[in-house]
């Protein structure tokens, strides 16, 4: 599958499926199964897994530009998309041991019939999701795992998570393991509801850990080892992919305030908002200058992921923490030029408002990122 084919498949996807059914997903709390169905038919489940495994082999320029489009019309169902590109990036990246019990999991994500995510986050150390609190104790050929982890997006639709844990003989906080658990493990289950302010239909609900075991053959990366594949394989593809949903939302909540400044009309004088109201075209100007700005910079990182140079890693911080701050301003200000409508939830509006807000708070927070900047920028250690 070519880039210009994924895109097209996922405007399609986003059109037909997404569309027609976000609002009452939202409303309900409902995961959408049939847009994970249609995004395995569509082979955008296996958009960056190499060929070796059904795979397309895309790069994160493709996967940014998909995710961006799932987002316009959905963000929870481009959450959800996101959480499993970088699942199955960790699973892939398995160290050599694993690597060839992994395989028919590959395959199947290959072939559509298998979702994966990510399931890091504890209560315990909260938006520090790179320090789980949980520790692996071994157990013969593996170890048992106990967690209680929180903000697990497709909690109980997932076919496998990507959990972490502190190594047996850890000694610190990032002396973690990444471990693949399929959802049928004995102990697994989920822990509670999800009913969340913004992105409602993803269900990020909590999952619990209760003496799980996990073969040495399932064991992705070696002792201690789970944080620098956190910090190499998940958290650029995470930031550039959590910046996409969040250029979605807001070109979405551009295409809709235009809509109604266009539709809405002051009926005594015979004209629309936009055309009454040069404040409210300001506005609309406005949103769209953010809205290309974060085009831009998503556009960046891509190049800086692609070619690698010393500060790429500053640009994957900068870029998650920008995006939510956009998100955020873009959202808000839609809801002020449309008003009543968008309060009153005539208008989609308020859902891109909430979703907004629920992404910028998903770790790493912006505040946590921009702590990582500060200290980056001065010479002293992140961690």
């Amino acid at each position: 599958m070519t880039h210009d084919a994924a895109v097209s498949k996922a405007r399609e996807i986003a059109s037909r499926v997404l569309a027609p059914s976000a609002g009452q997903n939202d409303k309900s709390g409902r995961f959408s199964t049939e847009a994970v169905e249609s995004l395995g038919e569509s082979g955008l489940l296996a958009l960056m897994l190499p060929a070796d495994f059904g795979g397309s082999g895309l790069g994160p320029r493709a996967f940014a530009v998909v995710t961006a489009t799932l987002a316009e019309a959905d963000a929870s169902v481009a959450m959800v998309y996101l959480m499993h590109i970088l699942g199955t990036a960790t699973i892939s990246a398995a160290r050599p041991s694993a690597a060839q019990s992994l395989v028919p999991i590959l395959k199947e994500i290959g072939a559509g019939r298998h979702l994966s995510t990510l399931a890091f986050s504890e209560a315990g150390s909260r938006s520090h999701f790179w320090a789980p609190i949980s520790r692996a104790h071994r157990n013969g050929n593996g170890v048992h795992v106990s967690a209680k982890k929180s903000w697990v997006t497709s909690a109980g639709h997932a076919q496998s998570y990507v959990v972490s844990a502190l190594a047996p003989e850890g000694a610190g906080p990032t002396d973690s393991t990444l471990y693949f658990l399929a959802a049928d493990t004995r102990g697994l289950s989920v822990a509670g509801p999800w009913d969340g302010l913004g992105l409602r239909a993803n269900a990020s609900a909590p999952l619990a850990l209760d003496d799980c075991p996990v073969p040495s053959n399932f064991q992705l990366t070696d002792d201690g080892a789970g944080f620098p594949a956190m910090l190499n394989v998940v958290l650029p593809l995470f930031c550039l992919g959590a910046a996409a949903v969040a250029l979605g939302l807001c070109r979405a909540a551009v295409a809709g305030t235009t809509t109604h400044l266009k539709n809405a009309k002051f009926e005594h004088l015979g004209l629309s908002l936009g055309e009454s109201l040069p404040t409210l075209r300001a506005q609309l100007a406005a949103m769209q200058i953010d809205s290309d700005g974060l085009s831009a910079r998503i556009d960046d990182l891509v190049d800086h992921l692609e070619k690698p140079r010393e500060t790429t890693m500053l640009r994957v911080l900068e870029t998650k923490a920008a995006a939510g701050d956009v998100a955020i301003g873009v959202t808000s200000a839609a809801m002020r030029a449309c008003g009543g409508a968008a309060f009153s939830k005539h208008l989609s509006i308020e859902r891109l408002f909430r979703d907004a807000h629920a992404g910028a708070v998903m770790a790493p927070t912006g505040d946590v990122l921009r702590e990582f900047i500060g200290k980056s920028l001065l010479g002293m250690p992140l961690f």
